[in-house]
């Protein structure tokens, strides 16, 4: 017995090693980068480079917030990805509860529609939806990076749709006995029951909106309507690049989404793991 209990603690001593090891190749970059945020000048090209900076330059920080409009861009971004999430949050458990707990005819092929679309890459509807927002005059403001949101998205209603099915079908049984309503089912019972997925979505909505690129660079062209990502860019001019102040910049917007995932890093890993998808 004593052996059985040396070897598996030798095992998961080895397999918590590797996990480090794999975690710290991964956190390099990030590592990097905020090393590189820290250097002067005359250390950004040294070879071999130097991981631990000779002086530690704090005043990159406060220089690159200065050296652009980064509250404003930061506005711009929280307020797209505030509305992105909430309208997600909003349509999403809709449409899955729907296809997952009402029997109707259409529920197997909408969800069959809903599987089709999630494998449609982003590049062949850009240009429609493009002259879609062209011809309804959206074209320039930030009204096409969250009002889709509010439609739903085919990847967050299949895992909502994967969360609900595995609820237990007596609860809703029991309350349409007391004669409560199916919306009254639907938000007094199921929503409550699904707050991990409904978080793990709204993680992965926010994400996708505060690191998005593409989209404002394709919609928005007033640089007061600028986001984070777009705003990196003015650090970068025909004569090189501010780097320490970029890598400053970077860190300060990477530290929101670190930040916002341990606060739901456990609410997060229930919700994809009872989703199904592993």
């Amino acid at each position: 017995m004593r052996s059985q209990l040396s070897i598996k603690r030798i095992q998961n001593a080895c397999a918590h090693a590797f996990l480090i090891l794999v975690g710290l190749f991964f956190l390099l970059p990030f590592i990097w980068m905020v090393s590189t945020s820290l250097k002067p000048d005359n250390e950004l090209f040294l070879w071999p480079p130097k991981w631990i900076p000779g002086l530690l330059v704090w005043s990159n920080y406060p220089d690159s917030v200065n050296y652009v409009p980064f509250f404003n861009y930061l506005r711009n971004t929280l307020t797209i990805s505030g509305l992105a999430t909430l309208g997600v949050l909003f349509a999403c458990p809709l449409v899955a509860y729907g296809i997952a707990r009402i029997p109707w005819k259409g529920s197997k092929p909408l969800f069959a529609l809903t599987l089709i679309v999630m494998m449609l890459p982003y590049q062949v509807t850009m240009i429609p939806i493009f002259i879609l927002f062209k011809n309804f005059g959206w074209v320039g403001t930030s009204i096409p990076l969250w009002l889709p949101a509010f439609f739903g998205a085919p990847f967050y209603i299949f895992l909502l749709r994967q969360f609900f099915m595995g609820l237990p079908k007596e609860l809703e049984d029991a309350a349409r006995i007391d004669g409560a309503s199916e919306l009254r089912i639907y938000w007094g019972i199921m929503l409550p029951l699904c707050k991990p997925a409904l978080l793990t979505i709204a993680l992965f909505q926010f994400m996708g909106s505060w690191t998005d690129y593409q989209g404002p660079l394709i919609y928005l062209s007033d640089e007061s309507k600028y986001t984070i990502m777009l705003g990196l860019q003015a650090f970068k001019t025909q004569h090189g690049a501010e780097w320490q102040m970029l890598m400053a910049a970077s860190v300060l917007v990477t530290l929101p989404i670190i930040i916002l995932y341990f606060i739901v890093q456990r609410s997060f890993i229930q919700g994809i793991t009872f989703s199904g998808i592993k």
